[in-house]
């Protein structure tokens, strides 16, 4: 059979995490902090949160080999009703609502350059011939997957060079700490800018959800959410200081068009095009690793439910194309429809929820003794479960007090897919 290698596995983790997040998110964190220590600081921590649960998801995914992610994970170590639960809200909120957001920036950056494309119908274009080339085999969702994450940190690398060698004289910052910095990394506002930079970071835990497809996954996975989550930091770090470098704060506060405005001002206006080009290209990877993972989700589900049994058929190579089909069709709704905003609003909180308990799971999958004699163990084990634990519940703490409303709608999600579990055991 077919499996991913090493390579694809990694790409599939950068190219899951490195999308709309870290190129719109610096605006709304400026409004709150002014600090650039501060801000770095909060990019370094979300980064430092993400290779602490990534270290965690290595133990449970080399003990627990097999593909769906959370709810592999939370069905053998709590109860199916959990694992039910969280793949529910992976299969919608997770990877269908990302897909859509994704696909709708990709054709906003592409009419930005070619105003008669419309931005809709090229969103709508590009998820279908993803999931078409998806639901071919292996090796060309692999091939696929890895030139366009090459080409994505190809063009960050360029962007980030070309505006150093070329760009206009840089600012006048400090990146060392100031009086006051301590009391703002407490503050609501760090919360606030934190929960952006967790999204940013979210996809770590991409390959998870293709395990079983993975060669070699005891050895494999541990490597690739490492490097993979190692790498994005980086690159996360890169940028910011790019950004933060290259435009005064005051032309960055509150906008969404964060690298196009850096463009603009430190290349030309003929600058601010080519960035939305190259924004397009990247986001690109992006559609194509969520359409590549998360239907894996679905298909575990059909395996394991009979009233969704439809979902896990397979073609002639083992590629499960209904799931696939399904997700990239509930995408097209979201994109056609405008209604997913309010979705993607709370999925920071019950995605949260959903690898928080994953985290957690590794102590009770020591304390159940279901580790395997020489899979991978978490490395500073119980400090990195407990450093991510901790961030993890902070953030959605404060979500949930400062956002009632889409905490209660996050609620009510999973209490749906409790519903759900109920008629499928039923059935």
């Amino acid at each position: 059979m077919q499996t991913f290698s090493r390579t694809t596995g990694i790409s599939v983790v950068v190219a899951n995490m490195i999308g709309t997040g870290v190129f719109t998110s610096l605006g709304f964190q400026l409004l709150g902090i002014q600090s650039f220590f501060v801000l770095m600081a909060l990019w370094l921590i979300g980064g430092l949160t993400a290779l602490c649960g990534a270290l965690t998801y290595a133990e449970l995914g080399a003990n627990l080999p097999r593909s769906g992610g959370e709810y592999n994970f939370l069905s053998r170590l709590y109860h199916p009703a959990a694992g039910f639960i969280s793949g529910w809200v992976s299969a919608t909120v997770g990877f269908a609502a990302p897909v859509a957001l994704a696909a709708m920036t990709f054709g906003a950056y592409l009419s930005a350059v070619f105003p008669n494309i419309s931005a809709r119908w090229s969103a709508v274009a590009l998820v279908l011939i993803l999931t078409l080339l998806h639901c071919r085999s292996r090796q060309t969702s692999s091939a696929v997957q890895q030139l366009f994450t090459a080409l994505k940190v190809l063009l960050i690398i360029l962007f980030c060079a070309t505006i150093f060698i070329w760009g206009g004289t840089p600012q006048p910052i400090s990146f060392a700490p100031q009086s006051g910095d301590s009391t703002v990394i407490f503050s609501g506002a760090f919360a606030v800018a934190l929960i952006y930079v967790n999204y940013a970071y979210t996809g770590w835990n991409a390959v998870t959800y293709v395990t079983s497809e993975l060669e070699d996954p005891q050895r494999n996975l541990p490597i690739v959410l490492l490097v993979g989550t190692g790498l994005v930091m980086m690159l996360y770090l890169l940028l910011n200081f790019t950004f933060l470098s290259a435009a005064p704060i005051a032309i960055l506060e509150g906008k969404l068009e964060v690298g196009v405005i850096v463009a603009d001002h430190a290349l030309g206006d003929s600058a601010g095009k080519a960035m939305g080009l190259i924004l397009a290209l990247l986001l690109i990877s992006t559609v194509s690793a969520m359409t590549m993972a998360g239907p894996r989700v679905l298909q575990v589900i059909g395996e394991d439910f009979r009233l969704f049994s439809i979902l896990s058929r397979c073609n002639s190579h083992g590629v499960p194309m209904t799931a696939i089909f399904f997700q990239g069709l509930l995408a097209v709704i979201f994109i056609l429809s405008a209604t997913f905003e309010s979705v993607l609003i709370f999925s920071s909180f019950v995605l949260g929820l959903n690898t928080l308990f994953a985290v957690l799971g590794v102590f009770v999958l020591r304390w159940k003794k279901l580790t395997i004699d020489g899979a991978y163990k978490t490395f500073s084990y119980p400090f990195a479960p407990l450093i991510y634990l901790s961030v993890t519940i902070w953030t959605l703490a404060y979500v949930f007090i400062s956002r009632p409303i889409e905490g209660g709608i996050g609620i009510i999600m999973i209490a749906v897919g409790g519903l759900l579990y109920k008629l499928s055991v039923n059935k």
